[in-house]
């Protein structure tokens, strides 16, 4: 990592009004994967993992589950939350980066699966994926160019972790989330938002290999570069900052206070990123979502998945402000205050 690099200004915060979410849904994978599995497995330390990350146990998919299978079972759930026939889905957009394949697109894949008539596209920013896709959603259903858009994130991260690596593999785990977005009242949507990224830091995490620049080769799988590569210390101090950073931003853009929020849900990576932005805001932990003892950073699918749990649970009601944020490899982020 560069250390002399300098970031850019984030961009200036965004409106998106006019919108609703109708329904929300997930689905993690039956397959549950411990700490304690992990120390008999690969002789982890239990403790560590949670002392140094939150995570009691995260979900792996099954061998023959993909990314698009977690993503199709959220989708179902999400519509039959909100009541609604798949037929009325005129877009989806889908954000993983561990796809099924290269090509086609996952999302394709979940339209044919949904039998829908429907564009389908797909959109890569990591952790901050399903925000990116939720923004790119609302946009279109505030100009019109959508009545009714399906935003779905998921990733089996379990598929490109290297299960020797104690940095990365206990804090990952796969599932998926979705959420159906429609018209709404003018004062309900995206009251502000950050949308930006940092190229700069990419190499703080990046699975260098199986790409254009380095096709797979076996003299690269056996240096392992296939797998997921983090610089853990640089990436949580990006984190904390961006994290606390960019909730200040939207809150200011809303002339809004941060006890002014009925909920936050940021992105589940890591329980000492997440109360280390919160504290540097007087954010009381109590309005605060947390699920990853339960399943880890499971990366696009984290905050959907947080979100349809929050809903659940009662902690989310009509014309209550949630505030919503991912942040992850790009590097890359995306955070918003939403009257619900």
């Amino acid at each position: 990592m560069n250390e002399e690099r300098i970031p850019l200004p984030r961009p200036r915060c965004r409106s998106l009004m006019g919108v609703r979410v109708v329904g929300t849904g997930s689905y993690v994978p039956d397959a549950v994967v411990s700490n304690d599995h992990l120390h008999q497995r690969f002789g982890f330390d239990s403790e560590w993992i949670v002392k140094r990350t939150g995570i009691l146990e995260r979900r792996h998919a099954l061998p023959h589950q993909a990314t698009s299978d977690l993503c199709y079972e959220a989708a179902v759930r999400c519509l039959d939350n909100a009541d609604v026939p798949a037929r009325d889905i005129d877009l989806i957009v889908l954000a993983t980066f561990t796809p099924d394949m290269s090509f086609p697109s996952t999302a394709c894949l979940l339209q044919d699966r949904l039998k829908v008539s429907a564009a389908a596209l797909e959109v890569q920013a990591a952790c901050a994926g399903f925000m990116y896709a939720l923004i790119t959603g609302a946009a279109y259903v505030a100009s019109g160019a959508s009545s009714m858009a399906l935003i779905v994130g998921g990733d089996c991260n379990s598929r490109i972790l290297n299960p020797r690596d104690i940095k990365t593999y206990p804090l990952f785990g796969d599932g998926a989330g979705a959420v159906l977005l429609t018209r709404g009242r003018p004062d309900q949507g995206l009251l502000s938002f950050s949308l930006g990224s940092d190229g700069s830091g990419g190499d703080m995490l990046s699975r260098p290999a199986c790409g254009s620049r380095l096709p797979p080769t076996p003299e690269l799988i056996n240096k392992g570069l296939h797998y997921m590569h983090m610089d853990g210390r640089a990436v949580f101090r990006w984190a904390v900052a961006i994290l606390s950073d960019t909730i200040l931003d939207v809150l200011q853009a809303s002339n809004l206070r941060p006890q002014d929020v009925d909920l936050y849900i940021p992105h589940q990576a890591n329980i000492r990123i997440i109360n280390a932005a919160i504290d540097v805001l007087h954010i009381p932990r109590g309005k605060v979502f947390y699920n990853l003892d339960r399943y880890g950073n499971t990366s696009a699918g984290s905050v959907p998945l947080a979100l349809d749990e929050a809903v659940a649970e009662g902690r989310l009601k009509p014309n209550q402000l949630v505030v919503l944020s991912g942040f992850g490899a790009g590097l890359a982020w995306g955070t918003a205050v939403m009257r619900w």
